[in-house]
């Protein structure tokens, strides 16, 4: 009749049954790189490090403590309060750290800068270095301090004890970061280590600081890219954008379907590069 017009599912069915329309792919549901946080059963498994709020001290000055703890023992690794939060801060400390205990298996952060950016796979100078000394880096959720709970419960405790009030000026405050460190690692115990202090518990990482880095290696299946200055990489003669911070590095690609590639720097996936439009995807657009 004149204005009636077939539903499009018929019309679907009727050029599905000529062989018109091309069935499509179906998708696995659950992006490869969504893992939960590694478990802790033991030292080093996993540390948080973080800057606890800044404050300032009586010369008017700000200072930012940064925080480096073992997860599993409590241990205060580090606790250094510097002028401000910069990445080469953060490095001397966890060089630092590195040299004396060891590395962990993962170190988990909140989303702020130095540790984490905006840019692919969330990755920043700092956590860069750390992948390729193979450590995992691990982010929180936005608004979800509740993540790294064990971390933000000794920072309650480090500002009652140091910052109420602060000190003179930032070579004290930090006399004073030391205090309390040698009083919660040594002296104080812990109920939720069965009323052990950290150091009953803690014992240093069999995995030792290496005096240069090696280039990353990867597994043979998987295809290897250097990222150009401009953070390109070229795949089937198409240049695509990745990150200008992976400068000179390693990327590798795994084909998951007909030009889709899973791009992974390290241990840390950074996403689906589509090469039809030539960007790359994160994995909850793709995987849906």
């Amino acid at each position: 009749m004149p204005g009636l017009h077939p539903a499009s599912s018929t019309i679907g069915d009727i050029l599905k049954k000529h062989g018109l329309v091309e069935p499509r792919i179906k998708r696995k549901r659950v992006a490869p790189y969504s893992q939960p946080f590694l478990s802790c059963t033991k030292p080093n498994e996993v540390w948080s490090a973080d800057f606890k709020g800044q404050f300032k001290t009586d010369d008017k000055k700000y200072c930012y403590p940064l925080t480096v703890t073992d997860n599993y023992s409590r241990f205060i690794i580090r606790c250094d309060g510097y002028l401000s939060p910069s990445l080469e801060n953060v490095q001397k400390s966890m060089i630092k750290a590195f040299k004396e205990y060891g590395l962990p298996r993962a170190i988990r952060t909140d989303n702020g800068t130095p540790f984490a950016s905006t840019g692919a796979g969330g990755l920043s100078r700092l956590s860069i270095w750390w992948v390729k000394l193979n450590i995992y880096p691990e982010r929180i959720d936005l608004g979800c301090p509740q993540q790294n709970g064990r971390h933000e419960r000794m920072h309650r405790t480090l500002k009652e004890a140091t910052a109420l009030p602060a000190k003179k000026e930032l070579t004290a405050q930090n006399k004073s970061f030391r205090e309390f460190i040698r009083e919660f690692n040594y002296v104080r115990p812990h109920e939720a280590i069965g009323n052990q202090t950290p150091y009953d518990v803690y014992e240093s990482s069999s995995r030792e600081f290496p005096t240069r880095l090696s280039e990353i290696v990867y597994p043979d299946r998987k295809i290897i890219r250097k990222v150009k200055s401009n953070g390109q990489i070229k795949v089937n003669g198409k240049f695509i954008f990745v990150s200008e911070l992976l400068y000179g590095e390693p990327v590798a690609l795994e084909q998951v379907e007909d030009g889709y590639w899973d791009l992974q720097f390290g241990n840390v996936g950074l996403g689906i590069l589509d090469e039809h439009c030539c960007k790359l995807i994160k994995y909850d657009k793709f995987y849906g």
